[in-house]
């Protein structure tokens, strides 16, 4: 991958049957290589940005949480703590998120991330820009779900 060469597009013109060559080195930022380097940098810093937003966010609401008021009204009383429960799993499906992230940003760093844990192949970047947590690839990802619903 590092440094080589790769043929980005063969053309014909005017009957001379030339091949255009592009250096697709990761360094240059250029071809396909260096492309979808660039692109899994964009992603890890947005999963970056995203986790510390939450942990930013998990901060406000532990504050908030702990100032809970006690109502004289019973109705208004099983409402506090509706929203408060309501409160709790929203905090909690985040720190499942933050536990993806930090699985995601440590399979970058082994060089593993958008890689198919299923079949093996490169995760496509649109579905990695659109999902990036995901370990799995489309095909496999529906064969997951098709077979989970096939259980129920």
């Amino acid at each position: 991958m590092n440094g080589r060469r790769t043929t980005a597009q063969s053309e014909k013109t005017a009957g001379r049957g030339r091949v255009a060559v592009a250096s697709a080195s990761p360094s240059e930022g250029s071809g396909i290589e260096g492309s979808r380097e660039f692109q899994l940098q964009e992603i890890r810093r947005e999963l970056e940005r995203q986790r510390q937003a939450l942990l930013d966010e998990a901060g406000v609401g532990f504050i908030q949480e702990s100032k809970t008021p006690s109502f004289p009204d019973v109705s208004d009383q099983a409402s506090a703590e509706a929203d408060q429960h309501f409160a709790l799993r929203i905090r909690e499906r985040e720190r499942k998120l933050i536990k993806k992230i930090d699985e995601a940003l440590n399979r970058m760093a082994t060089r593993s991330y958008g890689i198919c844990e299923s079949c093996g192949e490169e995760i496509p970047i649109p579905r990695l820009k659109a999902r990036p947590v995901t370990t799995l690839c489309i095909a496999c990802k529906t064969q997951q779900e098709a077979s989970e619903n096939g259980r129920r």
